[in-house]
This record gives C-alpha cells, sequence and structure tokens, in this order.
C-alpha cells in the first residue's frame, strides 16, 4: 500500500502532472495565475474537491448504473464545489470577490472529471482520496510557479508584500492572460526536456567490441 501510494505521488506530481502531461486545468491557470493568494486558494479547492470527490465516488462506485455515472460524479463534484464556496465567503469574503465565477467553474476543471474516472472507478476509497490530493498538489506547483512568476514581475510583490525596489517597472504583459499561455508552453517544455535526458543518462552504454584479428 506504501509503495502505490508513493507511486501515486510520484506519478501526479511528476510523471504524470495534470498540466505539465496532461495539459489538463488550463482555463484556471489562465484566470488565476497573477496573484499568488488567489492562486493559492483556488488550487487548494481543486485539490480538496478532487479528493473528496474521488474518495466518495470511489465508495458509490457498485451502487451507480453506468448509464448515469457521468450524471452522478458532475452532482457530487458539484456538492463539494458548493462547500467550498461557501467557506469561501464566510472566511475569505475578499478572496472570492475577486475569484468571481472561476470557483464555481472547479466543477468544469477537467483533473477532477479525469481523475474520478481513471482512478476512483477502479480503487479504493482512501487510495482515491489520497490520488485526488496528490492531482492537486501537481496542480498547485505548477500553478504556483508561475503566479509568483506573474506577480513578481507584474506588480513587484509576492503575496501582496513589496519584493523589488520602488523603482522597478511592472511588465504590464504578465498581468493580462496572454503571459500565462506563454510561462505555461515554457514550463511544459522545460518539464518534458527534463524527463526526456533522464531515461537517456540512466540507459546503459552498449558494451564495446573487441576487434577481431584476421
Amino acid at each position: 500500500m506504501a509503495s502505490k501510494a508513493l507511486t501515486v505521488l510520484k506519478e501526479n506530481v511528476w510523471t504524470n502532472n495534470p498540466v505539465l502531461i496532461q495539459i489538463l486545468g488550463i482555463c484556471s491557470t489562465l484566470a488565476v495565475t497573477n496573484n499568488l493568494r488567489n492562486t493559492l486558494v483556488m488550487t487548494v479547492g481543486v485539490a480538496l474537491t478532487t479528493a473528496f470527490s474521488s474518495m466518495t465516488l470511489s465508495a458509490m462506485k457498485d451502487l451507480i448504473p453506468r448509464k448515469v455515472r457521468m450524471i452522478v460524479q458532475v452532482l457530487v463534484i458539484s456538492f463539494y464545489v458548493i462547500l467550498i464556496d461557501i467557506v469561501l465567503r464566510a472566511y475569505l469574503p475578499d478572496v472570492s470577490r475577486q475569484l468571481g465565477p472561476y470557483v464555481g467553474l472547479i466543477i468544469t476543471n477537467c483533473i477532477i472529471m479525469g481523475r474520478a474516472e481513471a482512478f476512483a472507478q477502479a480503487n479504493k476509497p482512501l487510495l482515491s482520496f489520497w490520488d485526488g490530493i496528490t492531482s492537486g498538489l501537481g496542480y498547485m506547483a505548477v500553478l504556483m510557479a508561475i503566479a509568483a512568476v506573474r506577480e513578481l514581475l507584474g506588480f513587484g510583490s509576492l503575496f501582496g508584500l513589496r519584493v523589488l525596489p520602488a523603482g522597478f517597472t511592472p511588465w504590464t504583459i504578465m498581468v493580462m492572460a496572454p503571459s500565462a499561455f506563454f510561462l505555461v508552453a515554457i514550463t511544459i517544455w522545460a518539464a518534458k526536456t527534463m524527463q526526456a535526458r533522464k531515461p537517456a543518462k540512466s540507459a546503459p552504454r552498449p558494451a564495446a567490441v573487441a576487434p577481431q584479428g584476421r
């Protein structure tokens, strides 16, 4: 069980990252990554929704008729998204207002439905919960890295705290959606390059063939 959990963690965070490898959740990458605080709240919401939805659907999988499986999945995901939206409005009203409709659009995040279909349908609830959390962590790592660059260069701050000197001229492009396209592309390229180089380095060298005399 421990080895499988470790494998799931490694795959979801690195080797099969939902953003870098599966190219999922791109819409929210463009929408919220110009502010670290909003990105953190959004990614935590996605991680919790994925984890609890996967756990619930895994526990219910033998009771759900195949013909209505997708409908039930959407209903379960919607339930958890509504809970998160209520919590944000109650405890983080400013963030809730800034995120606006994007909290509700967590329902349409392909990562959540993808893990429910690909993993929760074939595994036990606890492992499905772990799969959802680690998928959320992989998603969070990418978005937080992009948000750090965009907020730093776009506003000169991190988490709203001024970091760069007062004379720094903000890069306006960094607070606009096109910058997210470029940063996502660069991040995907860098990750795939690193993953491609690792197997090449670890591959055994062919044995030298001694010349044969005549």
